[in-house]
Parts: structure tokens; C-alpha cells; sequence
């Protein structure tokens, strides 16, 4: 490859070149999400931000594995292993059945992905699904010995790997300050040492999501699903292990240690990471009062946090706008920059399919290909890519307006360049053309007031064409012409 791709790698907390172990496979692995409640802001970033990864190394030429997990059994509140599940809390509550909680989520959760224009991954294993699995994985932990059976509970022996091995790479936590900061909690009598992490639970008798094993009728611990759906799809050893910065600790660093002291190695080679994010500077959080789903967003309906609902481009875009790796945080102000940003782009891309070529080009677009490439080569820089698509969009109102000119072919590798970049590889969409808004009658509605004004300025009755022009900027419109006769959009 000319410009290899480079990510920046969690683990050894540099950039490395992208290689993977068996080119042109690649095998991809991230966290999902927990369906007990609708998707919201924490579940949208991840989400996107390997869609883009999904996307690009599709477009590279590599074959790609995507496996994204649901759990649905496991995650429990307060911490990972203490506390009632939270899918059967909901059930419990709600009088439903847990796999109805977790259909009615998981339907929702799809939903919103779409809306997005989030693909779907090649396969969505669920924790529920693969019980047989995650015990035969805990059978060969107790083998090694990096385990031990206490009152019908199995807890992974933190101190006895960390002789042997690293525990705390990834997060780069010392482990006698992390058994010192471990909290005492109920049921933490069960385990050898403080730091100890549940790989299978006994099930209480009021608990109503358990299954049989060797050692007790339970359920297995949340960080135990993706090492075991990990492997099973995706072999020992694979790729790429992505999710959200909080899941560094402790979730990703118990998937090493499981991996480690189930098959001797590590399994991941390059572990990805998205930052957080907040709004109005604050961390999300139903505690706070701004937690905010993302249908939310899109109806706006969160009238004391939200000024108007915003798409599903929208989020997108703004997402898009910072790199994976840096927080993001969302404010109406923000949101409604994007919202304009985004419109301005999709105006560059509507004019660039109207432009009529001439001999030769005064515009400079010949190397935004190369540009766009280095930017996602780095790291997948899509802020530093928007930014490129932006200079085009500056080149192509130099043409429309008449100020320069591009030749056919240049003009026939911006099209598709900029079809590239923007469709293929950020994920983004028209929403008026997409059927998702019916904008028909809208548009014709604003274009007639704009042929009576057309009509008005040929008969020279300024008072008419003013008249249109600046009640319809009063009310949001932004109105231009040209040579041709005029444009408009929402400012």
C-alpha cells in the first residue's frame, strides 16, 4: 500500500501501521451495547466511529469480520460483578419476560443505527446465545489455574496472573494501588482478594435469568462474553478490539487476562478506543439530568436540554467533526453549527452535480483524492477529510459563480472523489433526497414564490421582488442569484 494505514493502538499507546495477520482478512471485534434501555449518546459514538473504521478498510480492499456483541445478561449494577442484571431488573419491574426487555431494545437500538446509516456488522452474537461456550472458557481457566470455585461462584485470581503475567497493561493501573482502591462490597466476602472478578455467578432464587453448570445454577460474569464470542468467531488471535474509552477499565483489561490464562497469549493485536462524551461540559448521566436519548435528538422532545430536534446527520456529522480519539461535547450552539455545516456541504455537492465543464481548470482539485487518503490514513483524521471536502466546496462556488472554470476530467474525479468521501466512507447522506424527510412540497413551495420574484424583477416591480426576498429571509431563507436565475437554502 502507497499511504498504509496507521491507528493508534491502546495498548502500546503509539501509532503503528496497520497489518493484519492474515491479509486480506481482517477480524474486528467491538463492544455493543447493553440492551436495557434506549440508544442514546455513549451508544451512537462508538457506534460511528467503527463504522468509519468498517467502512474504510472495505474501501482498502480487506475482507472484513465485524462482529459487534449485544449483552443481555451479565452487566450488572453497581459494579461488574455485584448487584442485580440490569436486563432483568428491567423484566422484573416491567413484568415482562427478559428476552422481550431485550427484543423491544435490541429492535430500537437497530433502528436508531439506521437512522445514522450505521451498517450493520457481519455478526451480532448475543451474551444470552453462546452460555455453553462461556462455560467451556471458565473450565480451561480453572485448568490453568488463573481461577477458583468459591460458595458455587467462579472468580478469576487476579494476584496469582499478575505474578505470572501483566495485569494492568492496558489501563496502566498498578495493581497494589488498584487493591488498595477496590471497594468492599456485598458478596465481595466470596472472593480471595478484593481485585477479583466473577466469571460465573450463583444465581440468587428471586434472580430469573440463570442457567446450569458444574458449579451452580447462575449466570456468567459481563466481562467473560466477548473473550468468549471473540474467539469463536473471530479465532485466538485476531485483529482489531474496539469500544468506548470507559470499558478500558476494568472490562478490556479482564478480556486480556481471560485470553491470556485461557490460551496462553494475548488474542487482540491492536486495541481501539473512542473518547467520551459530554454535554454542555458535563458527563451524561440520568443522575444529572442530561442524559438524552437519541431519539430525543431526533424529535426533539427534551424541550428543557434541547432548543429543536436535531437529524440523524446532524449527530453524525458533528461526531464526525472531532477525531474518535479527543471528547466531544454537544451544546445546542454546537449542534446547530454542524447542522449549518452539514447543509453547506450538501450545498457544495448539489452544485458540483450542476457545473458544466470547460477547456481547461483554473481550480486546484486534483490532488484532494491524495489529501483525503493521508487524512484517513492517519489514524482516520475524518475531521482533517471534512476539512479537505470543505476547500472543494470553495472551489466549486468559484466555478458556479463563474470566478474559475474545471475541465471534464478534473470535474469527473471530483464527483467521484467527493462521492467517496462523503458517501462511501463518513456515512453520510442527503435527507432530502433520502425519503427519510418529505421535503417536496416544501421546496416547490419556495421555488414558486421564487419564480413569481424572477417574474416580478423582469417586469421591473421592485417592490414585489423585494417584497419575497426579504420576508423570506426574515423567516430563515437564504437567497442568492445567479446567472442562471437563483438559489436558496436554509440559513
Amino acid at each position: 500500500m502507497e499511504h498504509p494505514l496507521y491507528i493508534y493502538n491502546t495498548l502500546t499507546r503509539r501509532k503503528e501501521q496497520f497489518v493484519p495477520l492474515h491479509e486480506p482478512f481482517v477480524g474486528m471485534y467491538v463492544c455493543g451495547p447493553t440492551v436495557y434501555g434506549d440508544a442514546h449518546l455513549g451508544h451512537a459514538r462508538p457506534a460511528i466511529t467503527f463504522d468509519i473504521l468498517f467502512r474504510y478498510l472495505q474501501h482498502l480492499g480487506y475482507k472484513v469480520r465485524y462482529v459487534r456483541n449485544i449483552t443481555d445478561v451479565g452487566h450488572l449494577e453497581h459494579d461488574a460483578d455485584e448487584g442485580e442484571d440490569k436486563v432483568a431488573k428491567k423484566a422484573r419491574l416491567e413484568k415482562l419476560e427478559p428476552m422481550e426487555v431485550v427484543q423491544y431494545y435490541v429492535n430500537r437500538y437497530h433502528k436508531a443505527m439506521e437512522r445514522l446509516n450505521v451498517l450493520p456488522p457481519s455478526i451480532e452474537p448475543f451474551a444470552s446465545g453462546h452460555i455453553i461456550e462461556q462455560i467451556e472458557y471458565i473450565k480451561e481457566i480453572l485448568d490453568h489455574g488463573y481461577a477458583y470455585v468459591s460458595n458455587g461462584s467462579v472468580y478469576f485470581d487476579v494476584p496469582k496472573y499478575n505474578r505470572d503475567f501483566n495485569y494492568g497493561k492496558l489501563s496502566g493501573r498498578n495493581i497494589e494501588e488498584l487493591f488498595s482502591a477496590t471497594r468492599q462490597l456485598d458478596g465481595q466476602q466470596e472472593k480471595h482478594n478484593p481485585a477479583d472478578f466473577a466469571l460465573w455467578k450463583k444465581a440468587a432464587p428471586e434472580h430469573i435469568m440463570h442457567w446450569p453448570s458444574p458449579w451452580s445454577e447462575g449466570f456468567p460474569g459481563w466481562h467473560l462474553e466477548c473473550s468468549t464470542m471473540g474467539q469463536k468467531y473471530l479465532g485466538e488471535t485476531f485483529d482489531i478490539h474496539g469500544g468506548g474509552m470507559d470499558l478500558v477499565f476494568p472490562h478490556h483489561e479482564c478480556e486480556i487476562a481471560q485470553s491470556v490464562a485461557h490460551s496462553g497469549h494475548d488474542a487482540v493485536r491492536y486495541w481501539m478506543h473512542n473518547n467520551m462524551i459530554t454535554i454542555n461540559g458535563q458527563k451524561m448521566g440520568k443522575s444529572l439530568g442530561n442524559f438524552i436519548t437519541l431519539d430525543e435528538f431526533f424529535t426533539g422532545s427534551r424541550k428543557d436540554m434541547l432548543a429543536q430536534p436535531y437529524s440523524p446527520m446532524t449527530i453524525r456529522f458533528f461526531i464526525l467533526q472531532a477525531h474518535y480519539g479527543g471528547t466531544v461535547d454537544f451544546s445546542n450552539d454546537a449542534l446547530q453549527a454542524a447542522e449549518k455545516a452539514y447543509e453547506r456541504m450538501l450545498d457544495g455537492w448539489r452544485r458540483l452535480n450542476e457545473l458544466r465543464p470547460s477547456e481547461t481548470s483554473t481550480v486546484n482539485v486534483a490532488d484532494l483524492d491524495r489529501k483525503c487518503h493521508e487524512a484517513m490514513n492517519d489514524d482516520l483524521n475524518t475531521p482533517m477529510v471534512i476539512a479537505h471536502l470543505f476547500d472543494a466546496c470553495r472551489a466549486i462556488n468559484q466555478v458556479n459563480d463563474g470566478k474559475a472554470t474545471i475541465s471534464a476530467a478534473d470535474l469527473d474525479q471530483l464527483k467521484s472523489t467527493f462521492k467517496t468521501f462523503l458517501f462511501d466512507i463518513l456515512g453520510i447522506y442527503d435527507e432530502r433526497e433520502s425519503g427519510s424527510v418529505n421535503l417536496k412540497p416544501y421546496e416547490q413551495a419556495v421555488d414558486l414564490l421564487l419564480e413569481i420574484r424572477k417574474d416580478a424583477k423582469s417586469r421591473k416591480d421592485w417592490a414585489t421582488s423585494d417584497l419575497i426576498r426579504n420576508r423570506l429571509a426574515e423567516i430563515g431563507f437564504d437567497i442568492k442569484d445567479t446567472k442562471d436565475g437563483f438559489e436558496w437554502k436554509v440559513k
